[in-house]
């Protein structure tokens, strides 16, 4: 079991942290957040299109960070069979969180949610993402939450700092300055496989019903239709319900 080496304090200034992180590398980044934040630490997945970059550097520098994959129930086929392939090459610590509603009895109840609006899609998240991911955050003890967001995604990104506190929890990005083209050579230099689909033109990556093919200008389009770019987790700090 990791030691508990130090609390993100409410008082804790992610604005300290950030400057801390600007000047390192990535595989620095993630060890000074290690040493710092020890056993209060935990990393985030979707398997995405560009996941496996942030998942090797975890292999490769804090494997034994615990890395949360929400399974919303609504991945596409091909998310999953990418899991698997990753797990298999990777030394992850993958702690795997579900909704307590499955989607057969969610849609049952509700509907497809994802259908009806800015309501729809904020309940939805709330039932397959928000609330399994606060549940991993409380279960396993960690209140500084690492997750492979880059600036570069959208344009909601484009002013985040490399830390920045959502409520009681702090969430680090140790990749968010970097560019698209560095992301492919990583993957590239470290034999790293893209996701399935990543060859059918989809750009980014999400629950199946939500997401389709886009050009890389456009990615914004690619999600809930163009109305929504955000999975649902990764949200400013004042929304409701946001973290813990």
């Amino acid at each position: 079991m990791r030691a508990l080496k130090f609390h993100a304090e409410p008082d804790f200034d992610p604005d300290v942290l950030s400057a801390d992180l600007n000047p390192l590398r990535a595989g620095e980044r993630l060890r000074l957040l290690n040493e710092r934040f020890g056993g209060n630490l935990v990393a985030s997945t979707s398997f995405g299109l560009q996941a496996a970059v942030m998942l090797h550097l975890i292999s490769e520098h804090a494997p034994e960070i615990p890395v949360v994959f929400i399974d919303t129930g609504f991945h596409f086929p091909e998310t999953y069979q990418y899991a698997e392939q990753l797990m298999g090459m990777l030394n992850l610590d993958l702690r795997v969180y579900q909704p307590t509603v499955s989607a057969a009895r969610m849609q049952a109840l509700w509907g497809n949610l994802w259908e009806n609006g800015k309501e729809g899609a904020d309940k939805y998240a709330l039932l397959t993402k928000i609330e399994p991911m606060n549940r991993a955050l409380t279960e396993l003890g960690s209140d500084v939450w690492i997750s492979g967001l880059r600036r570069s995604h959208s344009q909601t990104r484009a002013d985040r700092g490399f830390a920045e506190r959502q409520k009681k929890t702090l969430k680090v990005y140790p990749i968010l300055d970097w560019a698209d083209a560095q992301v492919d050579i990583y993957m590239h230099q470290n034999q790293l496989p893209p996701h399935p689909l990543a060859a059918q033109g989809y750009v980014t990556m999400g629950d199946w019903h939500s997401t389709s093919p886009a050009s890389k200008d456009d990615a914004e389009s690619s999600r809930f239709g163009g109305t929504k770019y955000e999975c649902g987790l990764h949200l400013d700090s004042n929304t409701p319900d946001f973290q813990i």
